[in-house]
C-alpha cells in the first residue's frame, strides 16, 4: 500500500496518541464499521438478490412501512455491538424500545444510538442512502443501561458518524476533534482517509428542501426560501436548489460545498407544529458533525444539540448547514413567528 494512505485503523491509532486513550471507542467504531461492509455489501446487491427490496408489510415506531433492508440493517449492527463489553444499552429507529444486551453478554460504558439504514425507500431506484449513528457514556450506575442514559441532549455526545452507500461507501465521523471522512476501497476492504479535516464554508451557495410541502410551513420558512431563490440574498444571486430526498446525502454534500438544509415545522395542525426527523438518531449526531465541522444545527429557535430529550422517538424540525445560513434563517423563522 502507498506509505501516504493512511487506513482508518491508523487514523484511529494516531487520535488517541494525540488526544488521549479511546480505546472503546474505537472497538465500537470497528464494531459499526464491520456492519456497515456488510450492509454495504446488501445494499450493492439490492435487485439482485432475491427477497432484499421492498417492504415487510408492517410499519414502524414511526408509522412507516418497514423496508427488508431496514429489518437486515437493524438486526446487523446489534448483532455485532452486543456482545463486545463496551455497551451497555442501545436504541435504533426501528425499535419502538430500549434495545438491551443479552445477559451472558459483558456491559460496557457506553451508549448507541442509530438509524440503521436512513432513506431506506429510496434503495429501489438507487438513490444514496446511510446509517448514522451517536454514542454517549452512560449516566446511570449498575450493569444494564436504562432510559436515562439514552435521554441525553446532544451537547453530550462522545462520537458520532455516518455512512453513505453510494457510488462509493464513505464514512464521517468525529470524536470532538475535528471532522474526517474515509472512503472504502473494495479493492482491500478497508476505509482509507479522503476528505481530512473537513471544514464546512461558512456559506453556501445550495439550499435543500422538500418544496412539496411549501403550502404547510410557517411564513418565517416561506419567505426565507423566497429570499434564496432572490437576487437580494446575501450571495447576489439565487442559490441552486439541490434535494436528493435522502438526509444523509443531502447533508453530506452540503457538508462539503457548503449550503443549508431545512426540514421545518409545518402547520398542517397549526395547535400542534412538528417537526419530521429524530432527534436522537438523525438530527443529534448530525448536529454535532456539523458544529464540528464548523456548521450549526437548529430548530429554527434554538440550538439541536441544547435540546434535552423526553423521549427515544422524539421529533424535530432541523434546519443544518454552513453556520451564516442557519442563523439566518433563524432571524426569518423568528421574526415571522414571534
Amino acid at each position: 500500500m502507498n506509505d501516504k494512505v493512511i487506513s482508518l485503523d491508523r487514523h484511529i491509532i494516531d487520535e488517541q496518541r494525540r488526544y488521549g486513550g479511546r480505546g472503546d471507542f474505537s472497538a465500537i467504531l470497528s464494531q459499526i464499521i464491520f456492519a456497515a461492509k456488510i450492509v454495504a455489501a446488501q445494499v450493492a446487491h439490492a435487485g439482485l438478490v432475491e427477497d432484499i427490496l421492498g417492504r415487510t408489510g408492517n410499519t414502524n415506531v414511526q408509522g412507516e412501512e418497514v423496508q427488508k433492508l431496514d429489518v437486515y440493517a437493524n438486526n446487523m449492527f446489534i448483532s455485532a455491538l452486543n456482545y463486545i463489553g463496551k455497551v451497555c444499552v442501545m436504541a435504533s429507529e426501528e425499535d419502538p424500545d430500549l434495545i438491551l444486551l443479552p445477559k451472558e453478554h459483558p456491559k460496557g460504558e457506553y451508549v448507541v444510538m442509530f438509524d440503521p439504514l436512513d432513506g431506506s425507500s429510496n434503495v429501489d431506484v438507487n438513490v444514496s442512502i446511510g446509517t448514522i449513528f451517536g454514542i454517549y457514556k452512560r449516566v446511570s450506575d449498575g450493569e444494564d443501561g436504562i432510559l436515562e442514559d439514552c435521554l441525553q441532549p446532544g451537547n453530550q455526545l462522545f462520537g458520532a458518524g455516518y455512512i453513505i452507500y453510494s457510488s462509493s461507501v464513505n464514512l464521517v465521523y468525529s470524536t470532538g476533534n475535528g471532522v474526517n471522512g474515509f472512503s472504502l476501497d473494495p479493492s482491500v476492504g478497508e476505509f482509507v482517509l479522503s476528505n481530512p479535516n473537513i471544514k464546512i464554508p461558512p456559506r453556501g451557495k445550495i439550499y435543500s428542501a422538500n418544496e412539496g410541502n411549501y403550502a404547510y410551513w410557517k411564513a418565517g420558512t416561506r419567505e426565507y426560501i423566497d429570499y434564496l431563490k432572490s437576487e437580494g440574498n446575501k450571495i447576489g444571486k439565487p442559490y441552486s436548489s439541490r434535494y436528493i430526498g435522502s438526509l444523509v446525502a443531502d447533508f453530506h454534500r452540503n457538508l462539503l460545498k457548503g449550503g443549508i438544509f431545512l426540514y421545518p415545522e409545518d402547520i398542517k395542525d397549526p395547535k400542534k407544529p412538528t417537526g419530521k426527523l429524530r432527534l436522537l438518531y438523525e438530527a443529534n449526531p448530525l448536529a454535532y458533525i456539523a458544529e464540528q465541522a464548523g456548521g450549526y444545527a437548529s430548530t429554527g429557535y434554538e440550538r439541536i444539540l441544547d435540546i434535552k430529550p423526553d423521549k427515544l422517538h422524539q421529533r424535530v424540525p432541523l434546519i443544518i448547514g454552513s453556520k451564516e445560513d442557519v442563523l439566518e434563517y433563524e432571524e426569518f423563522a423568528r421574526k415571522n413567528n414571534p
